[in-house]
């Protein structure tokens, strides 16, 4: 046990005078909040499931699993229930939406279109009180997310989500004539179609959500000091493909904050300066890149990149005369 400053409660800092009964109560009451705040229905809420992995660094315990199985992780947990988990790299994520909840609710009390934070874990169910006891301590709950390789600071106050366009918040179908095609083939079509929109990506209704809790703020004149930014972060370029992004943002009724094309550029220098909470991309090389750079990336199982690559055959030496 640490026997350094402990705080102002009868603690060899503040003397080892010990205290009243009315003191302690306040000191306690004013560490939680008065009530905790309702659920929202699932119907109405946007529901986010964040991994418990995800939401709180468990590397000393995954090693102890590995290494020693599930009874003395178990057994390792129990001893520890007591201690909360430090914060992963979902946590800022999920405290920005939790930011976001909590200005909803002073500007709208009774609507219950707010973030609803799902926490899923396959833990053992003896495990279970050391996570609870972690999200009390945090008061907060938390998708399986790539940590970075450094840690970046973050807003704590404004939720910062950025997408990647084609095959996330757009279909893949302008990707299947990368592939097929090469870029020439692909420059071409965009010109062709920039009034055609895009079909819908996996992601597009997030942005969409995002963007009605956005309208929200607006309503209240609050533009400018709206607590929700989000990004379109695109390898394609402003000159030759962007326009058909634009509108189709623009023919959903949806808008990003800012969209920023990058021609083929690395993303994650771009991102290290956006620095977003969350970025959703479709290919592993833009995630990896992004998490070398600090940046917290989610990768999308979506669209013509997931298709294994083929290899070419080998080609077989011909008979031999006979």
């Amino acid at each position: 046990m640490d026997s350094g400053p402990q705080g102002p409660l009868g603690t060899p800092e503040s003397g080892g005078k010990p205290p009243n009964w009315q003191e302690a109560k306040t000191f306690y009451d004013n560490l939680a909040p008065k009530k905790k705040p309702k659920s929202p229905k699932p119907q109405n809420a946007i529901t986010i499931a964040v991994s418990s992995r995800a939401l709180f660094r468990m590397e000393e315990e995954q090693r102890i699993y590995k290494e020693k199985g599930v009874e003395e992780y178990v057994r390792y947990q129990l001893e520890h229930e007591n201690e909360p988990l430090s914060p992963g790299p979902a946590f800022p994520f999920v405290r920005a939406l939790e930011a976001v909840n909590s200005r909803l609710r002073e500007l709208y009390p009774d609507s219950e279109d707010l973030f609803d934070i799902v926490l899923m874990t396959n833990n053992h169910a003896q495990v279970g009180v050391r996570l609870i006891n972690s999200i009390n301590h945090y008061r907060i709950a938390a998708a399986t997310v790539f940590s970075p390789s450094k840690d970046v600071a973050v807003p704590q106050s404004q939720l910062r989500v950025a997408f990647d366009g084609d095959a996330v918040l757009f279909s893949d179908e302008s990707e299947q004539i990368v592939k097929a095609h090469g870029l020439d083939m692909f420059f071409e079509h965009e010109k062709t179609y920039e009034n055609k929109p895009l079909a819908q990506g996996p992601l597009k209704g997030f942005l969409e959500a995002l963007g009605r809790l956005q309208k929200k703020f607006y309503s209240k004149g609050l533009r400018m000091e709206c607590p929700i930014r989000t990004y379109l972060v695109t390898a394609r370029s402003a000159a030759s493909s962007g326009a058909r992004a634009l509108k189709t943002l623009r023919s959903w009724g949806l808008e990003t904050d800012e969209a920023l094309f990058l021609a083929g550029a690395p993303k994650g220098p771009l991102l290290e300066k956006i620095r977003p909470h969350i970025f959703f991309d479709d290919q592993m090389f833009h995630v990896t890149g992004a998490q070398e750079m600090g940046t917290v990336a989610a990768h999308v199982p979506y669209g013509v990149a997931q298709a294994p690559r083929r290899t070419a055959p080998e080609k077989q030496a011909p008979p031999a005369a006979q």
